[in-house]
């Protein structure tokens, strides 16, 4: 199975390609389109700042090729706000894959919430998924992020900081997660197990 891994100048790869490599999967990091193209599945992951990751991505003409992609794919932390429709870091026109709006959190309470929001959440109201299959009761993963993705059809499971926002969204061939599944124990290494088990 060839995997690639999206470079694009973000942080955080290197621990995807661990979380990946003892799956047994030695994935590739890339930029070069035909390797994503030619891929059986696609990660894009990262940490960083949306607008300077588009500007990225445009460059590179990898802006139309993911959009194009017909393989199963899966953007993590950043690479989930980059599939949405607008981020409001900097005023950011994303992908456009999921038609719904990146926003900051605003803390109501600054001694209860703190931005950006680390730690560990709770997934709520999983839908019938096959990235979601055999989960345990009650997943909890761990996020690093002041940004969020709204609540929408595409959300297929959800998480509550602040307020309750889209933890995990899927559309087509296009899987998201919010957290960061390589640093989430036992149940991101089951959601990277699923992904890479899909059809």
């Amino acid at each position: 199975m060839k995997i690639a891994v999206i470079k694009y100048n973000s942080g955080n790869v290197q621990s995807v390609l661990y979380a990946l490599e003892r799956l047994g999967v030695d994935a590739e990091l890339t930029d070069d389109p035909e390797v994503i193209r030619a891929a059986d599945k696609v990660v894009f992951p990262g940490q960083g700042e949306a607008s300077t990751a588009m500007r990225y991505l445009k460059e590179r003409k990898l802006d139309g090729l993911i959009k194009d992609l017909k393989q199963p794919f899966l953007g993590v932390c950043l690479g989930l706000q980059l599939l949405c429709e607008h981020s409001e870091e900097n005023d950011t026109q994303c992908l456009g894959i999921f038609p719904v709006k990146v926003k900051r959190f605003v803390p109501e309470n600054s001694q209860e919430f703190k931005v950006p929001h680390v730690g560990w959440n709770e997934l709520e109201n999983l839908a019938d998924n096959p990235l979601l299959k055999d989960l345990p009761a009650n997943p909890f993963v761990y996020y690093v992020h002041s940004f969020y993705a709204e609540l929408s059809d595409f959300t297929i499971a959800q998480t509550h900081y602040i307020h309750d926002f889209s933890g995990i969204l899927h559309r087509d061939n296009y899987y998201a997660i919010q957290a960061h599944p390589e640093k989430s124990g036992l149940v991101g290494e089951k959601l990277l197990e699923n992904f890479l088990s899909l059809k």
